[in-house]
């Protein structure tokens, strides 16, 4: 197995590639739902990181760092006020007309791709104390149940010290209901993108390179990177009004990360060159994590999509929990409740133990009861064909102006059959926002409905790299002459100039892609320099066949197909490929 490419669009670190083509996400903004207020796509969008932590996201759909589509914060993606209007959505200025969108793009005129291709902006987590509001508001239907009693004021529910967010246009307008497409049980990920918030503890600004504050509401690095104090928000609760505090992560740490019957191998990402750190409470509102090496990742980790960074995220498998709210799910654990009565309950429940009842129960997708941190609270579970949230009494996050946040009073996800049932409901614009199973391929078609749906179609900035590209198992070793041509670098560099990646993104992506290296784009920091955007990335067969040949591998059959050194034939690489184009 000589070459691995991979295909995805949500990978924080990239490795390893000869090509690759950095392409874009495509979303679709519905410009007037029936049953949603009317909002610019700006809004609408999922945001960057800092729109869905400030609340905001799509993802980002995707992984990339979608300027348009991404899923946003609360703040962005539900500000009403901030996204498109009707008829916004068909004008020329927003969205290329189908007639336009079929022809071919004059020399002087960007391609389809860079049509539709965005910028990055997103709403701003607003860290100075003094930018706390004075006064809070909240949705009306809130308001209705302070006033019977049945709900404390606003100001006790999102506590002294909320996520204050600016938002990117204007202020929102409360109502309305935010609906998407989903594809069952497994399609967890659509939910964290979209609706988790995310309940991350430190999380991106828009732009993905810089880690702000967000459910903890500072972190500070003490010796020499060895050590991190995490700050918690004063008066901050669940969505049940409970308090959260540093009693959560404790019960987080001690009962369910370092439980091996619940999670038996644990996670690396509380551990640094193999050696496991620690978790301490040092108040009510303050944490401490001690490493026995510098640990300078440990924020990244904690600000990323990591199986440790938010509660929500405890609900995929790939999830194990540092904090967890211990006053609900205490009566869950033998520790707390008996072996027999857990036994009981897990039975009682459908469930052949108590760990996978336990782990239900603690699945922020599943359990309608489970209390959350996230800007919406589950009220339908993701194996119903409705998957549902509603806006969380306790959301943690409001505006600059004092609103407390979400603006949009609710999620929904309607269950399709199958992806083309998907991708023909959002053709027939039935989604007032979606990003994730959209096919690429359909393009056209999305572009020559965006009058007839009252959408509009945009396209995700991606700067990361590469989200198509050749990856190499530099580990393999079933075959010394595979083993050795894979791991010179050379060689490697001979098969990226043979490579023609415009043809691939044509044929695959429409030339919506950007052809290239796996080097971050320009606009990244990351960037070593435009050079490498190019190096060893652009199609020059010849030069290829010549360092092919200095290598060694000048001898071929009657067929042309270069042979191996040692006398076996053909030289055949192996390329597996993971197909998806959303």
């Amino acid at each position: 197995m000589a070459m691995k490419p991979g295909l995805t669009r949500r990978v924080f670190l990239r490795r390893g590639a000869t090509g690759a083509l950095g392409l874009a996400g495509v979303g679709l903004l519905s410009a007037c739902a029936p049953s949603a207020p009317a909002t610019k796509p700006a809004e609408t969008k999922p945001a960057a990181p800092a729109a869905t932590t400030a609340p905001a996201a799509a993802t980002k759909p995707a992984d990339t760092k979608p300027a348009e589509t991404k899923p946003a914060a609360p703040a962005a993606t539900t500000a009403p006020a901030a996204a498109a209007k009707p008829a916004e959505a068909a004008k020329p200025a927003e969205a290329a007309k189908p007639a336009e969108a079929a022809k071919p793009a004059a020399k002087s005129e960007p391609k389809l791709g860079a049509q539709l291709i965005g910028k990055l902006e997103g709403p701003t987590v607003m860290t100075d104390a003094a930018a706390i509001p004075k006064s809070f508001k909240e949705a009306p239907a809130l308001a209705d149940l302070v006033k019977a009693g049945k709900l404390p004021p606003v100001e006790q529910r999102v506590g002294s010290e909320p996520i204050v967010l600016k938002p990117l246009n204007e202020t929102g307008k409360y109502g309305g209901t935010w609906r998407h497409g989903f594809t069952g049980p497994g399609d967890q990920w659509n939910g964290f993108r979209n609706a988790s918030g995310p309940d991350h503890l430190l999380f991106w600004d828009y732009t993905g390179e810089k880690i702000v504050p967000n459910i903890a509401k500072s972190i500070e690095e003490q010796d020499g990177g060895k050590t991190f104090i995490l700050k918690l928000r004063k008066g901050h609760k669940w969505s049940d009004g409970q308090p959260f505090t540093a009693d959560d992560f404790v019960f987080g740490y001690e009962e369910l990360f370092l439980n091996k019957e619940l999670y038996a191998a644990g996670s690396p990402l509380l551990s640094i060159n193999g050696k496991p750190g620690k978790l301490e409470k040092v108040d009510e509102t303050t944490i401490k994590f001690s490493f026995p090496e510098p640990y300078y990742l440990f924020p990244s980790v904690l600000a990323g999509t990591t199986a440790i960074s938010s509660h929500s995220y405890a609900g995929d498998p790939s999830g194990v929990p540092i904090l967890s709210p211990a006053h609900y799910l205490k009566q869950f654990l033998p520790k707390f409740a008996t072996q027999a009565t857990v036994d009981e309950l897990a039975k009682a429940a459908g469930f052949d133990n108590w760990v996978n009842h336990f782990k239900a129960k603690n699945s922020w997708q599943l359990n309608p009861d489970l209390p959350s941190l996230t800007p919406w609270k589950l009220v339908t579970p993701i194996n119903t064909p409705n998957w549902t949230w509603e806006r969380n009494p306790y959301s943690v996050w409001v505006d600059t102006d004092g609103n407390q946040l979400p603006y949009i009073d609710k999620i929904q996800f309607q269950l399709a059959e199958n992806l083309e049932v998907l991708n023909l409901r959002a053709i027939a614009g039935e989604y007032d926002m979606q990003s994730r199973h959209l096919d690429m391929g359909k393009l056209p078609v999305f572009l020559e409905n965006q009058q007839k749906g009252n959408y509009r179609m945009q396209l995700d900035i991606g700067d990361n790299g590469a989200d198509c590209g050749l990856k190499y198992n530099l580990s393999f070793d079933a075959d010394p002459e595979i083993s050795k041509w894979i791991t010179n670098a050379d060689f490697r560099r001979a098969i990226g100039l043979g490579v023609d990646r415009d043809q691939i993104n044509e044929t695959f992506w429409l030339g919506t892609g950007t052809s290239g290296s796996v080097a971050p784009s320009e606009a990244n920091k990351y960037n070593p320099g435009p050079e490498y955007r190019t190096m060893w990335a652009k199609l020059d067969v010849a030069k290829s066949n010549e360092m092919l040949d200095k290598l060694g591998l000048d001898k071929k059959d009657g067929e042309g197909f270069r042979l191996r050194t040692d006398g076996k034939g053909r030289l055949s690489l192996v390329l597996d490929t993971w197909g998806g184009q959303f």
